[in-house]
């Protein structure tokens, strides 16, 4: 279906839901109407359709909503190969990374009740950190062990929002082989073993992508008094409307679960990447990648960051505290936060984003002042205040590159702009 038919279909039916649901819900428009162009639209439909088709990914939900107003959703391809299912729009995904702003946010919420102040050192409030070390050689292989010093300064709230406390990666050698993160274990459990580990760096001295997420649920239990995923439901997902963003899918949800492919000798074959099922409860309740959700659930939150904090005549965030998710956050010593691509030319906020800080160093077009990251199995959102625009889009493939597709739906989408702001 043409995208300016279904735009016209969800206005039709938009008039026939009671007001209260309305309200829950962002409201749909035409691209003309807020300055984009339904050709435009097209050709980013059929791009992805042409990913889809050659095999790049099994299926794709994209949406963006410009002035507050959804003007493009699509879901093409299927959730299932084997099963032959068509994606659904309100379809599940495993979305990683992009859980981390979500336990962000919270954590500012927590803030501005008074809970904590930034540069509060997290032992403070998780004792198990006050005695660890740090490598000597941060760059080890561990085959000759893993020798340490003491550690200069401590962990603050602020480094784990900004990822320069000096914790490492999941996937890092280090955090493997000592088994720091498993869903098997539980969040307390991990948060020991996070402690019990040495740092990669002297906290406050380097940007390091890492498990920073997860610690900070634990910080936000300790900081409520309610467990993890109970003070989420209630402070951000209920308000948001956010209803198909879960830990796990069970019963029908389950049903809504996209499946996760690899690509593997020309074809898109089911892969699993972790060892609990994301359809069963884990043992570990996890901030920083263990969050399944929705594209128009992805909108929901996005359109709260866009809007300064508010949205639904719930205010989430203050817009002074909201302002900090627009602000690079990491000390000069750490910047550049990385040495290529788009890293040389990004900060990060408090707000646990990814901030746009020169475009140059991008492979497509951004504004500066986006906010944005993605997910490990093919999930990305962008929530630009220049064009008052935001975009997201996902898919279930890794590695998570499918041939582009996310890169070249943000090209088009730029593309489809007639007013520019």
């Amino acid at each position: 279906m043409k995208n300016n038919n279904k735009v016209s279909l969800f206005l039709s039916l938009l008039c026939l839901l009671p007001l209260a649901v309305q309200g829950q819900s962002l409201e749909f428009a035409s691209a003309s109407s807020v300055g984009l162009s339904d050709e435009g639209l097209d050709a980013v439909t059929q791009r992805l359709q042409q990913h889809v088709d050659e095999g790049d990914i099994a299926g794709v939900v994209a949406a963006v909503a410009r002035d507050g107003k959804v003007v493009y959703f699509e879901a093409l391809g299927l959730m299932d190969i084997e099963q032959r299912k068509p994606m659904r729009e309100d379809a599940l995904f495993r979305i990683y990374s992009m859980a981390r702003e979500i336990t962000s946010v919270a954590v500012l919420q927590l803030y501005q009740e008074g809970a904590f102040q930034l540069d509060d050192p997290i032992k403070m409030y998780l004792p198990e950190f006050e005695e660890q070390r740090v490598l000597v050689d941060p760059n080890a292989d561990g085959d000759g062990g893993w020798p340490v010093r003491e550690r200069n300064g401590d962990i603050t709230v602020a480094q784990l929002l900004t990822h320069t406390s000096g914790l490492g990666s999941r996937n890092s050698r280090l955090y493997r082989e000592n088994n720091v993160r498993d869903r098997n274990i539980t969040l307390d459990q991990m948060v020991s073993n996070a402690a019990r580990v040495p740092l990669f760096y002297d906290p406050g001295t380097q940007f390091n992508y890492g498990i920073h997420a997860t610690i900070l649920g634990k910080l936000i239990e300790v900081w409520s008094g309610r467990p993890f995923e109970e003070y989420l439901a209630e402070e951000l997902f209920r308000p948001l409307a956010m209803n198909s963003t879960m830990f796990w899918a069970e019963g029908e949800d389950a049903e809504r679960l996209a499946s996760l492919y690899r690509p593997t000798d020309g074809r898109l074959l089911p892969y699993q990447i972790e060892s609990v099922p994301w359809t069963m409860r884990p043992r570990l309740i996890e901030g920083g990648v263990g969050l399944l959700s929705s594209v128009m659930d992805f909108m929901h939150f996005s359109q709260m960051v866009l809007n300064r904090g508010s949205l639904f005549g719930n205010q989430i965030l203050s817009p002074e505290v909201a302002d900090l998710m627009y602000e690079n956050a990491v000390p000069d010593q750490a910047m550049p936060i990385g040495e290529r691509g788009y890293w040389q030319g990004s900060g990060w906020t408090l707000g646990g984003f990814n901030l746009v800080m020169d475009p140059d160093t991008y492979s497509y077009p951004v504004s500066e002042g986006t906010i944005w990251w993605d997910g490990s199995a093919g999930t990305r959102y962008f929530i630009d205040p220049q064009q008052d625009m935001i975009m997201v889009i996902m898919a279930q493939v890794s590695p998570s590159s499918g041939g582009g597709f996310r890169e070249n739906f943000k090209t088009l989408v730029d593309a489809a702009i007639v007013e520019r702001r």
